[in-house]
């Protein structure tokens, strides 16, 4: 467990976890060692001079007061140190997560990291906070209870000491056995998650057919998985805390029997007696607790892989040596790139010159989003070669290769914050005459004139409070103030209205005027603002020319124009 922390947080932190370890098992051995003056105290008060307990109990009462010290100050240290590892995990996390390909952030991915970057991340650095010290103090202080009643009587030290080991068994069986149960309880947990989630998301569905009153039964099936993972993980649970309170009982028990047969033997006094039952009692409470602490562990552990896997994931690799590209032209040099089992693209080949506009199309699954991503370099592609400006993007320095570059996707993301600051990503150092121009010439300042706040409304999480359209011409907005020389569009006006597609396709023409630039089109008309025009189908570039060349020769283009331009027609 410790090891695994100490690889998950990095070797920066070993020395303050190390110092707090060592400072919480010195406070278990004193609270241990300290039972030892229990035994000169009852003698003297059972003795023919009760009054010499007094050196004693002053004595007792010093090495309380410094346990108690110990104590304060290594659970003080175990709150601050579990604090700084906090604050290093999400930073060492969000770095790590900052350097890993953007191709990696899936659906479910973001889903998983979400968990762990919120409950996650506290669950397993409560540990140290929280757990660490109880534990330590379950195991060491018994242990030395133990030791110490070896000291003042060996049979009965030695009629503790045979608990260790069946103790330890029990431990880790138990954790062995729910291993499996608190897994499965884990995934059910977050299915149901993701059933509420869904049925709050299709409350417009199940209402427009009608069924408000309804169960929603995958939610209901879901809900009932958890409560049989539940229970599941209670009955694997139940053999080794029942288990370990007859170990603990059937020890007291054996101990008085013990006790009771060296006392009326003559071997030891009613003291040494009364003293012994004394501490072995003080061990029953730690050790009953591991039961519900090794839970937690388990839980904390659980937790602490997760994070290890997603630290252990390799980003892209950054050049030694990262070179400069001169202009900023576009090639596919012979690419194949596969995602998973599928083929996206099988030894493509194109190139863009500098200042021209090339259009992707082609049908749903072609993959002509996959190729910004690759220009982009989301991915590294498997054979061949992604290029700018003659320098393979596999050579640039990531930072450099996206300072090129400005994407407008086609659904928005917006920060929880204002209009200005979402528009300041695109470049942060901007003076506020340039933020101005930018919005102007997305025409996002007629938005801003009618909304309550101006400049400081707050767009909501996602841009919530804002429309598609409105979330776009932010989107753009930023694209121009950050000025790149390379501009990639995923067709941003294929689910606006025509008032939002008028505003937006005149903010892109800004964008674009005298860039390099690829255009993903899914409205045919897009394609006749570009240069050139590629037609992808099955991984394979099959069709390229001007709009009016691909119309001439009648192919897949000409089928695809013909199609989108039926409904303009008829209308």
């Amino acid at each position: 467990m410790i090891r695994m922390l100490m690889r998950v947080l990095g070797r920066e932190y070993a020395q303050p976890l190390r110092r707090t370890v060592a400072l919480m098992t010195t406070t278990a051995v004193a609270e241990g060692l300290s039972y030892a003056l229990v035994v000169p105290v009852l003698r003297a008060l059972f003795g023919d001079t009760p009054e010499d307990a007094w050196p004693w109990l002053i004595a007792f009462g010093i090495v309380i007061a410094v346990y108690a010290v110990l104590r304060y100050v290594s659970d003080l240290s175990g709150f601050h140190v579990g604090t700084e590892l906090l604050r290093g995990m999400y930073h060492r996390l969000g770095e790590h997560l900052g350097r890993l390909p953007i191709g990696w952030y899936n659906a479910g991915r973001l889903g998983e990291i979400s968990v762990l970057a919120s409950r996650g991340v506290l669950q397993a650095m409560s540990v140290i906070a929280h757990l660490l010290a109880p534990f330590i103090s379950a195991c060491v202080t018994p242990l030395t209870i133990v030791v110490v009643m070896l000291v003042f009587n060996w049979q009965m030290g030695l009629a503790a000491l045979v608990a260790v080991p069946v103790v330890a068994a029990i431990q880790i069986w138990t954790g062995r056995s729910m291993v499996a149960g608190d897994e499965e309880r884990a995934e059910r947990d977050e299915q149901a998650t993701g059933r509420v989630i869904e049925f709050l998301q299709v409350q417009p569905v199940l209402r427009a057919g009608g069924r408000t009153t309804e169960r929603f039964r995958l939610l209901d099936d879901s809900l009932r998985d958890v409560e049989r993972a539940s229970r599941r993980s209670t009955f694997s649970a139940l053999p080794g805390a029942v288990g370990l309170t007859l170990v603990v009982q059937t020890m007291f028990t054996a101990l008085l029997v013990l006790g009771a047969y060296l006392a009326l033997d003559g071997d030891v006094g009613v003291a040494e007696i009364l003293t012994i039952l004394v501490l072995a009692a003080r061990c029953a409470d730690p050790v009953l607790s591991l039961t519900d602490i090794g839970g937690k562990l388990r839980g904390a552990r659980s937790v602490l892989a997760k994070l290890d896997t997603v630290l252990q994931t390799e980003p892209l690799p950054e050049p030694a040596e990262p070179l400069q590209p001169d202009g900023h032209d576009l090639e596919f040099d012979s690419v194949t790139f596969r995602h998973g089992d599928r083929t996206v693209f099988d030894h493509a080949s194109l190139t863009v010159p500098q200042g021209q506009r090339l259009a992707v199309v082609g049908p749903s699954g072609s993959g002509k989003s996959t190729l910004l991503q690759l220009l982009a370099r989301f991915y590294d592609v498997d054979a061949g070669a992604v290029r700018v400006g003659g320098v393979d993007v596999r050579a640039m320095d990531p930072e450099e290769l996206m300072a090129r570059i400005a994407i407008v996707f086609q659904d928005v993301y917006l920060f929880d914050g204002t209009i200005e600051e979402n528009i300041r990503l695109g470049r942060p150092d901007a003076d506020e005459a340039d933020v101005r121009a930018a919005a102007t010439a997305a025409r996002l300042d007629e938005v801003i004139e009618r909304l309550p706040d101006g400049w400081a409304a707050n767009v909501g999480e996602g841009g919530a409070l804002l429309s598609g359209g409105e979330r776009q011409r932010v989107s753009i907005a930023r694209a121009l103030l950050k000025d790149a020389p390379i501009v990639l569009l995923d067709e941003v006006t294929s689910a606006l209205d025509p008032v939002n597609e008028a505003a937006v396709h005149e903010g892109i023409e800004r964008l674009m005027a005298g860039r390099t630039v690829v255009m993903v089109a899914h409205r045919m008309r897009t394609v006749q603002r570009a240069d050139r025009v590629i037609f992808i189908d099955e991984g394979r570039i099959v069709e390229e020319g001007s709009h009016d060349e691909l119309l001439r020769q009648g192919g897949r283009y000409a089928e695809f124009w013909n199609i989108s331009m039926a409904p303009a027609v008829r209308d």
